[in-house]
């Protein structure tokens, strides 16, 4: 079975990219699945039924999130119907869902979890579950189930966090990818108990930015320690950011594009 783990997709840039390349990547890789985290999918933050529609015409199976997945007005009116996670350990009562059983037909049952870093959120993190009781709980209430793999969006912000969710998960999961910081990082690889793991998948998205931001917008917040209005830069180069999960190789490997 042949996972595809999409980067966050970013205002329209990263949608646009989505749109080209996806498509050719499920076909030349012969993928079964694709995930993608869709946190800031609509305008720059937030989603909206629209646009999680256009990218699942895009080829996107199921969407996971973070911590601006309500930025928009209504979002928690609509996720019970949309494809899209919200973290497993956001507050009890909180729209939506932390978890989720994808139907991966004759390649059997996926897990895909959502889990959100409790370490430099700007206080969000005090409403926050611990996200490693979080998973314990949730495998352990999904055990009775037969998968062919579970999968974990770790959206968190430390390196070490993600690092040390990775080991303490190790052999437990199949894949723990990390979302959040928009950057790729390049160790990708297999962790010693079998579970494949990525820091950061990166963004899909302009690349000619702070993020996705138009650089001369945080320039001047650095510069000055003023709040700033963000704007999505459209212009520049634009970067496609995946991992390729093949569950039989055991292998997690880069899928990247530019334009």
């Amino acid at each position: 079975m042949k996972i595809l783990f999409v980067g966050e997709i970013v205002a329209k840039p990263g949608r646009e990219v989505v749109a080209k390349f996806l498509p050719e990547i499920i076909k030349e890789h012969k993928v079964d699945l694709v995930f993608s985290n869709c946190e800031n999918l609509s305008g720059g933050r937030g989603i909206t039924e629209e646009k999680i529609n256009e990218a699942k015409l895009a080829g996107i199976d199921y969407f996971t999130s973070g911590e601006h997945v309500f930025w928009q007005k209504g979002t928690e009116e609509i996720m019970d119907r949309l494809p899209v996670l919200r973290p497993a350990n956001y507050p009890e009562g909180t729209p939506g869902e932390g978890y989720t059983i994808v139907d991966g037909g004759k390649n059997g049952k996926v897990l895909l979890i959502n889990l959100m870093g409790i370490t430099s959120f700007s206080g969000k993190n005090a409403f926050l579950e611990n996200p490693f009781t979080k998973a314990d709980e949730i495998l352990e209430k999904t055990k009775s189930e037969k998968f062919a793999a579970k999968i974990i969006d770790f959206h968190a912000e430390a390196t070490s966090e993600k690092y040390s969710l990775g080991f303490y998960l190790d052999g437990k999961v199949d894949a723990i990818i990390g979302t959040h910081t928009h950057v790729p990082t390049c160790d990708n690889y297999v962790l010693p108990k079998g579970t494949m793991y990525v820091t950061d998948v990166g963004m899909c998205g302009a690349i000619d930015s702070s993020l996705g931001v138009k650089a001369d917008i945080t320039i001047k917040m650095f510069l000055t320690a003023m709040n700033q209005r963000f704007e999505w830069e459209s212009a520049g180069r634009r970067a496609f950011r995946s991992v390729l999960l093949d569950l039989d190789e055991r292998s997690i490997v880069r899928i990247d594009k530019l334009i």
